[in-house]
């Protein structure tokens, strides 16, 4: 059974209107990513791709996309792709980042972010999630791998 937050995307992911909602809900829930104005193109189990413009706000003084915003895209593509990967009795939180930043990113930005999925879990767990984030020429600018805490939901 899929957990809510896929069911939400498979309702509203048919448009670009209905991606557009999609987005600024899970940035309702999570307000710190809302900095970044991502917009969520694709998600499915052991994957998601999202893309934010490159603007002021999101630049340092070199005028390039600044390295907490490109952290920033990764964790969320990495959260969505590890909220629609695992159980419905599941839940999971970051544990660790590393990151690699390439080449500075002057253009807008896609992150994508792919994760094993997972079979029948047990017990807790820990899920690599690795994100790649391009610029609008497809070059490579910055790449992360990120550990997440998967376990089971404690019942009340």
């Amino acid at each position: 059974m899929p957990r809510s937050t896929f069911q939400i995307w498979n309702r509203l992911r048919r448009n670009a209107v209905g991606r557009w909602l999609f987005s600024r809900a899970v940035c309702f829930k999570a307000p710190y990513f809302a900095t970044i104005r991502p917009l969520v193109d694709q998600l499915e189990p052991g994957y998601c791709e999202l893309r934010f413009s490159k603007r002021r706000p999101v630049t340092n003084h070199i005028g390039t996309i600044h390295a907490i915003a490109m952290c920033n895209a990764a964790e969320l593509a990495a959260g969505l792709a590890t909220e629609a990967t695992t159980p419905p009795n599941f839940r999971w939180i970051p544990k660790g980042m590393t990151v690699s930043y390439l080449k500075p990113a002057r253009t807008n930005v896609t992150a994508r972010a792919r994760c094993a999925l997972i079979g029948d879990l047990t017990d807790a767990s820990t899920l690599q999630v690795s994100v790649d984030i391009y610029d609008l020429s497809g070059v490579l600018v910055f790449h992360a791998v990120i550990e997440m805490y998967v376990s089971r939901q404690k019942t009340t």
